[in-house]
């Protein structure tokens, strides 16, 4: 995403002497664009952190539950993933 948006802030540089109608609206609408896509990770980013930290409190308030789940789901996935490769074998 950070990748795109420079990208996209050297093609507004580029273009930023070439004069014409739709240039300048193309720039307008990829200025825009530019900045909701900055809004929105900003967003994504704060939801993150609260989830992580809210992951983290309940990890420390229940230890051996969080860890008892995760040995569950590392034995399912274990499972399933030695079942597709004994399948793929065949």
């Amino acid at each position: 995403m950070g990748q795109l948006a420079e990208d996209a802030q050297a093609l507004m540089a580029a273009t930023a002497d070439v004069a014409g109608e739709k240039v300048g609206e193309a720039r307008k609408r990829l200025a825009a664009a530019l900045e909701r896509a900055r809004e929105i990770a900003g967003r994504v980013r704060d939801k993150t952190v609260r989830a992580a930290k809210a992951t983290d409190e309940a990890v420390h308030e229940h230890p051996y539950q969080a860890m008892a789940i995760a040995l569950g789901v590392g034995v399912l996935l274990g499972f399933f993933v030695a079942r597709r490769c004994a399948c793929k074998r065949d």
